[in-house]
């Protein structure tokens, strides 16, 4: 072959190789490495692909998003490595069940996605349920894991990708609150609860700048002499139109959006310019706030809290911050830097529901945190339920041991203030003294309280 063919050749060859490695690369970074279906990435652009098609073609879209039940239980009692046996599981058998023309991915996770063109979306979402429900055998054991299945289609439902997974995850949600191992279309009470939702988060973007979320007051009493020595404080949303909202109402939304952290921020600022009058006065000598798990995992959080509390009036040694025993789980040793940082300028740390399933004794012996605060669903039955009472007594001996005040939430009726007082738990909070208040309601009870001849509240011996 003469020198110039054999040249071509070689830079023909090569060129081809350099192609079949930018394919594979493509391919490879397209898929998912444990069930070699399409990932997210490549299945949001797979989606907005058949969308137009089918906007041209005046066809339909139908997206299937499908969540194992119980996976995580799975993952905990078999192990990982068993749980990545049942996911490569379930998509083979979402490839070898898809029709030719349908897109099959896992998004991440136990999630997976089909979007479909058939119009028969009734009869492939029970195929889907059918598919992933039967048994799988890992490690010799059978396992009925199952599945839900939530759908919404294009264009009856939804006009472009984003919505229509919005909903179809609205549907698989709703297909999980039903019990699972079963599916739900997206259809008219869901779409009035998305716009519900959409205004409702436009009106709390609004509302932050505008003041409208602010901080109420529950008193803390002491068991002993029924004195009010602290507050907690909470959010409450003033909306112009649906009246006073609970936390429940906007919080786990602000918490989704991002948003969570400048209402904690605007809270505590106007929080703590309330309570450093009565704490100045000696009317309380806490005040608690509680801490979003999302700020939590900030590695900065302590020091900027610090930042923001030299900005108020409140001495350090009169706050309190609540952080959750779930927080200290997902990251001890974070956790650890905040609660040192906080307790060597003085601010106290508090262990809040505790005792809801994992009660951290270890952090007690070996964290600088001075109050306990048990969780109400303990105290709903103490001094009635026999072996609740036990445990809560229990519960309250070993934190005394260990030098750190117990506060107990929840209490609603004066046995429970006497079963409390009787085991040693130092102080109080709940409707059986007061509901949470705005401020200016929060600051006549401090001072008719302050005010002789007799205490708030006082349990006879």
């Amino acid at each position: 072959m003469p020198p110039l063919s054999k040249s071509l050749a070689e830079l023909a060859a090569r060129v081809a190789e350099l192609e079949a490695e930018r394919e594979m690369t493509l391919r490879l970074a397209q898929t998912d490495s444990l069930t070699g279906l399409v990932n997210r990435g490549a299945f949001t652009s797979g989606l907005c692909e058949r969308l137009e098609a089918a906007r041209e073609q005046g066809g339909v879209v139908a997206l299937f998003v499908i969540d194992l039940d119980r996976f995580k239980s799975l993952n905990d009692s078999l192990g990982h490595h068993a749980g990545d046996l049942l996911l490569a599981e379930i998509g083979r058998r979402l490839r070898d069940d898809a029709a030719p023309d349908e897109l099959v991915a896992r998004l991440g996770g136990d999630e997976f996605a089909v979007v479909s063109g058939d119009p028969d979306i009734t009869r492939r979402a029970e195929r889907l349920v059918n598919a992933i429900s039967q048994h799988h055998l890992i490690y010799g054991r059978t396992i009925a894991s199952g599945g839900s299945v939530g759908v919404a289609a294009f264009p009856r439902d939804a006009s472009d990708a984003t919505d229509l997974q919005r909903y179809a995850d609205m549907a698989l949600y709703r297909a999980k609150s039903c019990g699972g191992r079963r599916w739900h279309g997206f259809d008219a009470e869901l779409h009035a609860e998305s716009e519900r939702r959409r205004t409702l988060e436009s009106e709390l973007r609004r509302a932050i700048p505008a003041g409208e979320i602010e901080p109420w007051f529950q008193p803390i009493v002491d068991t002993m002499t029924g004195r009010f020595v602290g507050v907690e404080v909470l959010a409450r949303w003033r909306h112009p139109d649906k009246g006073l909202l609970s936390p429940a109402a906007f919080v786990p939304m602000a918490e989704e959006l991002g948003l969570i952290r400048t209402i904690d921020e605007a809270v505590f600022e106007s929080a703590c310019a309330h309570a450093a009058p009565w704490v100045r006065e000696g009317l309380i000598e806490l005040v608690s706030c509680n801490v979003s798990p999302r700020d939590l995992l900030d590695p900065g959080f302590s020091r900027k809290l610090i930042g923001r509390l030299a900005d108020t009036d409140l001495p350090a040694t009169a706050l309190t911050v609540e952080i959750t025993e779930t927080f200290l789980l997902q990251d001890m040793n974070l956790a650890r830097r905040h609660i040192e940082r906080l307790a060597s300028r003085g601010v106290n740390v508090a262990l809040d529901d505790f005792g809801t399933g994992y009660s951290n004794l270890r952090a007690l012996m070996h964290l600088p945190i001075q109050t306990v605060k048990l969780d109400r669903s303990l105290i709903d039955d103490v001094g009635r339920d026999p072996r609740v009472s036990k445990l809560v007594a229990s519960m309250l001996h070993a934190a005394r041991s260990l030098g750190v005040r117990i506060t107990a939430e929840g209490v609603e009726d004066e046995g429970q203030a006497l079963f409390l007082r009787s085991a040693g738990c130092d102080r109080m909070q709940g409707f059986f003294f007061a509901r949470p208040m705005p401020a200016d309601q929060m600051d006549a009870m401090l001072r008719e309280a302050a005010a002789p001849p007799s205490p708030r509240f006082a349990v006879a011996g």
